[in-house]
């Protein structure tokens, strides 16, 4: 379990007397994630998710709480942050910052079809727009400057190959940032890790009414016209603990390269993706700038996670049964989108 911080019942007790949330009923570590310890909790007043920021600051932390009330207070359906008695939104417990949200509805699904992708596509793209009046700023930081910081530390620990891939990626990167297409693509609030596993879908009846039944069809617009009929509906987008202010282009491609892709090969999924890119066009259009620059910046979605995996996997932090992802496939997706000429288009 990935739990780097354990909690005792007397001090879950004593932590949450400053909460008007009743008792608690129960209380379990979560399994997944490897930057903070998450845990479902659940208490007389509803269900909750406790997170103790591992790496985070308190001084960082304000930025990603305010955030998620602010889309939720748009109409996102997103995890609420619960305030304390005092009307903090956090607070230290073993020395660390931490908080409670509201628990959304629904489970991951973990092998999307082209409907999920549409629906996926139009609620990032509202998003996106909801967060244009947040009066908060805060880069991404697992840009261009921590890319920069990191590589060195890992290009000694990494077999010639992909060292070679790692620095050639880097400078290409650091030229595509420099353009001036890059410096007139719109962008604002972006959630930068809306990966498969951090997005909730509800089953018919219980779908949330937050999403449009629209992307159904524009999925099926997007199909060989085979049967997508599909009864999930979009229920929220949780873990936004590393959000930032950063191109709304980069965030689309950090998505469709986790929900439209091929996980053996890497290779993107033509349906999916299409589904995914109209769908969310329906809501926000993209510039000719960032249609031009779409196969740069699919390839920096992927080289951000591949520097991050190939960190966590060569410098590991102590945790209970933490176990780092693979970096190889980050590496595969990579190289994909240099090698393969149809990733540029988004027709």
């Amino acid at each position: 379990m990935a739990v780097f911080t354990a909690v005792t019942e007397s001090q879950l007790e004593h932590w949450l007397s400053h909460y008007s949330l009743g008792k608690v009923l129960d209380f379990r570590g979560i399994a997944s994630g490897i930057e903070n310890s998450n845990f479902f909790l659940t208490t007389e007043r509803g269900e909750y998710v406790l997170t103790i920021f591992e790496k985070l600051s308190a001084q960082e932390l304000p930025f990603y709480l305010n955030l998620m009330r602010h889309l939720a207070g748009h109409q996102v359906p997103v995890p609420d942050p619960v305030m304390r008695d005092d009307g903090r939104l956090f607070a230290e417990l073993h020395g660390k910052p931490a908080t409670i949200v509201t628990r959304l509805a629904g489970r991951p699904e973990l092998s999307p079809r082209a409907p999920h992708c549409a629906e996926v596509g139009q609620m990032l793209a509202r998003l996106h727009l909801a967060g244009r009046d947040f009066g908060e700023a805060q880069p991404n930081l697992r840009s261009l400057g921590w890319w920069e910081q990191v590589v060195p530390e890992i290009v000694p620990l990494i077999d010639p190959t992909p060292r070679r891939l790692l620095l050639d990626e880097l400078a290409y990167q650091q030229a595509f940032f420099a353009s001036a297409d890059y410096a007139t693509l719109p962008g604002g609030p972006c959630h930068c890790d809306l990966f498969r596993d951090n997005v909730l879908f509800s089953h018919g009846s219980s779908a949330s009414g937050n999403t449009p039944a629209a992307a159904d069809s524009i999925a099926a617009d997007a199909s060989d016209g085979s049967n997508v009929s599909e009864p999930d509906r979009l229920g929220g987008f949780f873990d936004f603990y590393f959000a930032g202010c950063d191109k709304w282009l980069f965030d689309l491609a950090v998505t469709v390269n986790d929900w439209c892709v091929d996980l053996a090969t890497g290779a993107l999924d033509a349906e999916r993706a299409t589904a995914m890119v109209r769908a969310y066009q329906t809501v926000r259009p993209l510039t000719d700038a960032e249609q031009r620059r779409w196969r740069d910046m699919l390839r920096a979605g992927a080289f951000r996670f591949w520097v991050s995996r190939l960190y966590d996997f060569h410098k590991p932090r102590a945790a209970e049964m933490l176990k780092p992802h693979d970096p190889g496939h980050f590496e595969r997706i990579l190289v994909d989108r240099i090698d393969t000429e149809s990733v540029g288009t988004l027709s």
